[in-house]
Order: structure tokens, then sequence, then C-alpha cells
């Protein structure tokens, strides 16, 4: 539910998601553009208070059980064999 408190000509606007967004009104009625902005802040709004959210200590927690699970399959940590490494320099030809 949002709830909208007048203050001279500002409008404080209050989601469930406990947002206070301050939306610029001019002193006679609001004009429809700034009506279709307020509208699109409070979808956006009520969308941001539905995405599921995990404390950070389980996400950090997921994060290390994620690498140590796939250190082995990381060429970074245990290195490329030399036969598939393309970057490895070529022997040099040396002609006598």
């Amino acid at each position: 539910m949002s709830h909208i408190l007048h203050s001279h000509n500002k409008a404080l606007l209050c989601c469930s998601c406990y947002s206070v967004v301050l939306i610029k009104m001019s002193s006679k009625a609001p004009s429809a553009n700034n009506l279709n902005q307020a509208r699109q802040t409070v979808q956006q709004l009520r969308l941001e208070a539905r995405i599921e959210r995990i404390k950070i200590s389980q996400a950090s927690a997921d994060i290390v059980k994620y690498c140590n699970q796939h250190q082995k399959s990381d060429p970074l940590i245990m290195g490329i064999p030399a036969s598939e490494n393309p970057f490895k320099e070529k022997k040099p030809c040396t002609v006598l």
C-alpha cells in the first residue's frame, strides 16, 4: 500500500518497501508527465520489493563453496597444460 504525504510543493511517496522518493511538484495540478513518472517509480519500487534477498554471510558462503567445487577446472589456479597453451612461446628457429 502506498501513501502520499503532501508538504508545500513536494510530495513524499512512501511504498511498502520502505523507500521514500521525493517528487517535485508544481504549485498547480501535477502534469501528466509527473504523474507518469511517479507511477513508473512506484512500479519499479514494487518490483524491487519482490526480489528475493539473502544475507551476505549466506551469499559469501555459497561463493566460497562454488569456488572450492570448481577450482580443479579453473585454469588460473591449476594452470594450462603446455600442450594446450596457445600463448606458449614457439621454439625459435636458428639458422646456422
